[in-house]
């Protein structure tokens, strides 16, 4: 049994982790009797950590909102710069990152006050972000909060949502995952109403709210959730673009990060695959790499890029 200081911040992490941990199972993760685990309760609270508790044969623990922000203390000012740049981080187009926000920002968000949490929502509303031509719809960082509360909860959501052609369809749903893939948002979950796995876009859900109903997870029909939103995206329209680039794949893996694949093909070049519905993206990544390349596919990518060469020429 680790020491009385390690395992009291073992428990407020796991506290963090699961908004409801029944008694006995808190008990073993922990590796102490439930006796030891209420003495450690009772130590977190008088740390200022309000641990609410409920009793009978499912009595269990949960971290409650207004908590300081753990394990730093920071003042009110700290904690909206916080809040406010994770969500800016899970918006933005800074590769490798986004999916990380989100989990540090559904934390923030659990144990934040309500009254940061107004402040936070007003510079949000106020806020105006500015985006490159052609970029991916924003995302509501409300909105990735709350979906990301439900997968990490497993509690069943409902939500509107927008399809393709427009029409608007409201879904009861069993969240599994969030996926960052290209420049959109997924979510990956279980549809009640037609009994099947489906990804939604999240800049398509609105309004979604936790029913307050648990579930079981079911076994996703794919290797994980990454590889099911990549399937689901080749059937809408789009273009997949294959690129043989002079350059080492180390190179344009790096670049390329979560947007695509970069794989050797013996010869000292890599073959560059993406999935994307603006040829721009592709056009300006291969600028980025500033190395020969040979487009493979599709046609309309060639014709892009030398559209964009006359018109860099006509500038010079």
């Amino acid at each position: 049994m680790a020491n009385t200081s390690s395992r009291t911040l073992r428990l407020l992490s796991l506290l963090q982790t699961h908004r409801y941990w029944p008694g006995p199972e808190l008990a073993d993760r922990l590796g102490v009797s439930v006796r030891t685990l209420r003495r450690d309760i009772d130590r977190l609270r008088e740390l200022g950590y309000p641990v609410e508790a409920s009793r009978g044969v499912d009595g269990g623990y949960q971290l409650a909102a207004g908590a300081a922000l753990p394990p730093l203390v920071l003042d009110d000012e700290e904690a909206v710069a916080l809040a406010v740049g994770l969500q800016a981080a899970a918006q933005g187009g800074v590769a490798g990152i986004a999916e990380s926000s989100v989990r540090a920002l559904t934390k923030v968000v659990q144990v934040m006050p309500p009254r940061l949490r107004r402040r936070v929502d007003a510079l949000r509303a106020m806020t105006v972000p500015v985006t490159w031509g052609g970029a991916a719809p924003s995302t509501d960082p409300a909105v990735l909060t709350a979906l990301a509360q439900a997968c990490r909860d497993t509690e069943r959501l409902e939500f509107a949502y927008s399809a393709r052609s427009g029409e608007r369809t409201d879904r009861h749903v069993e969240p599994l995952r969030l996926v960052s893939l290209g420049r959109r948002w997924y979510l990956v979950a279980y549809d009640l109403t037609r009994h099947d796995w489906r990804s939604f876009r999240v800049d398509r859900i609105d309004a979604p709210r936790a029913t307050g109903a648990r579930f079981l997870p079911r076994t996703l029909p794919a290797e994980d959730a990454a590889a099911f939103v990549r399937a689901s995206t080749e059937q809408v329209p789009g273009w997949t673009v294959e690129v043989l680039v002079d350059a080492p794949t180390a190179t344009v893996r790096k670049m390329v990060d979560r947007w695509g694949t970069a794989d050797d093909t013996g010869d000292g070049r890599c073959r560059l695959q993406m999935r994307v519905d603006s040829l721009d993206w592709p056009a300006m990544l291969l600028g980025a790499i500033g190395a020969d390349f040979e487009v493979v596919s599709p046609p309309e990518l060639l014709d892009h890029v030398r559209g964009w060469a006359r018109t860099f020429d006509r500038a010079t």
